[in-house]
């Protein structure tokens, strides 16, 4: 019998395990007459002879299996997989679709386990804002059952792709810097950086304690759906044990509690529609300003916004860019232009010749409407109201920024400083003499991303030529548009 040692952690590289189970199949080694071992115990068994090996064609649907079972750790799940490639090379080309068959059972259970912990760092995963020599950063610590860290990383890496962040876990870190994810070593315990009591934290117990129902509480499916493994990194698990026990006297005060009447939707929309057409007077500095945006309940879109997304930049900017809204990333990070428009909005102002960190960036909208598909939240252009009841807050910015030239990024940010629609695609590159001062015209960096791979080089080049076109507007004088 011959014993082949492996790494514990196969996550960043399956070709160990690859290349020994080509090797032991092209000597025909039978799964009792080899083992595997990824404990790196000393044994009396030999070493896998060498040999050549030989190209080995799998079903599409055991190279799944395989690299998510091998993220268990199991000791046998190696043993098993062979088994499994041995059979599937002798002849059992139905195995597959065999869900009773053993070993199969077994891989299909350490596979879906795995599946369930990546699910689970994805959900109970908790940053802390600290400092670092980078500035800001967002850093957590978590503990996942199985090897499962670098295919857990790529949503943390698309979902906060604004912000710095590490996490550390006792298998490995990933990291992030707002370009590239970056794998280090293991850490065995909370880094002391990661503030106890930070203000997320805080904010995750609120949460938790406003969400938990006593009337309706089941320990055990609480239990299944948040697994006591995770709740030390969780700073809501502190107060679950004190919840249960106050949760029969909570659900006797709920009963003996008049339930209050809700106000008819009519009037809620009613009163909605009297606060946007109220005229309010101008605030006093940005203090102020940014203060009164972020608990803004002019039109709707604030209910299912995480928060206001107001502009940043240079308060004296002699160039303001007016986009449509935010998006995804921009609501979760607070901060405007930080997505995939936004990163290439960076680009093509390098391109031109602008800084953006001279200009003023923000939208024509402060909060984002979307819609909900599943897990994803899908961009939902605003409506005319919704931009009609927005405008205060970008006349305010405007009024308080001064600058030379704005930059209409798109129809929505048309509309909203035009007070009409405008055609983008007639009227781009053009300066033009407004109320709100004057008003370049050009599209949307997200407009590019959505066209054909053959159309975006083209268009690239155009909307990098407008800018340019604003570039000059600021530094010297320039034709303006009827």
């Amino acid at each position: 019998m011959y014993l082949v040692s492996l790494p514990a952690d196969l996550s960043a590289d399956d070709a160990p395990f690859r290349d020994a189970v080509r090797r032991a199949l092209s000597l025909n080694l039978a799964p009792e007459k080899v083992s595997f071992s990824a404990n790196g115990e000393p044994s009396l068994l030999g070493p896998l002879p060498e040999a050549k090996a030989a190209p080995l064609t799998v079903p599409p649907g055991f190279l799944e299996l395989m690299r998510l079972a091998i993220l268990h750790r199991a000791p046998d799940r190696y043993d098993l997989l062979y088994q499994v490639l041995w059979r599937l090379k002798h002849g059992e080309a139905g195995l597959l679709a065999r869900a009773s068959d053993p070993a199969l059972s077994r891989l299909e259970g350490y596979a879906k386990a795995v599946r369930r912990d990546i699910h689970k760092t994805h959900a109970f995963v908790r940053f802390a804002e600290t400092e670092d020599n980078m500035g800001r950063l967002h850093l957590a610590f978590f503990e996942p059952k199985y090897f499962t860290l670098r295919r857990s990383a790529p949503f943390f890496r698309d979902r906060f792709a604004g912000m710095r962040w590490r996490i550390e876990t006792p298998i490995g870190t990933a990291s992030w810097d707002r370009e590239t994810l970056a794998f280090g070593p293991a850490v065995t315990a909370p880094s002391e950086a990661v503030p106890a009591n930070d203000e997320s934290g805080e904010l995750w117990k609120t949460y938790y304690r406003t969400t938990f129902n006593p009337a309706r509480l089941r320990i055990d499916a609480m239990t299944a759906e948040m697994p006591k493994h995770y709740w030390r990194n969780l700073p809501e698990a502190a107060q679950i044990q004190s919840m249960i026990r106050e949760a029969g006297s909570r659900e006797e005060t709920m009963l003996e509690s008049a339930p209050a009447p809700a106000p008819r939707f009519a009037e809620r929309i009613a009163e909605r529609r009297a606060f946007a057409e109220r005229e309010q007077p101008a605030l006093a500095g940005w203090d102020a300003l940014r203060a009164a945006a972020s608990a803004c309940t002019r039109c709707p879109l604030h209910a299912g916004a995480t928060q206001t997304v107001f502009g940043e930049g240079p308060k004296d900017a002699a160039l303001m860019l007016v986009g449509e809204q935010p998006g995804d990333q921009e609501d979760l990070s607070g901060r405007p232009f930080v997505g995939p428009a936004g990163q290439l909005l960076d680009r093509a102002l390098k391109d031109a010749g602008i800084a953006r960190g001279e200009a003023y960036v923000t939208n024509a909208v402060k909060h984002f409407k979307y819609e909900p598909r599943g897990k994803r939240r899908i961009h939902k252009k605003p409506n005319a109201g919704e931009v009609s009841a927005c405008r205060w807050w970008l006349d305010q910015e405007i009024a308080e920024v001064r600058p030379r030239l704005i930059v209409a990024l798109g129809a929505t940010a048309a509309l909203s400083l035009f007070g009409r629609p405008v055609s983008v695609t007639q009227e781009r590159g053009r300066i033009f003499d407004t109320e709100k001062g004057r008003v370049l015209l050009t599209v949307h960096p997200s407009y590019l991303l959505r066209l054909p791979p053959s159309e975006q080089a083209a268009e690239y080049q155009r909307f990098v030529a407008d800018l340019a076109i604003a570039a000059r507007a600021i530094s010297g004088p320039v034709e303006v548009a009827a």
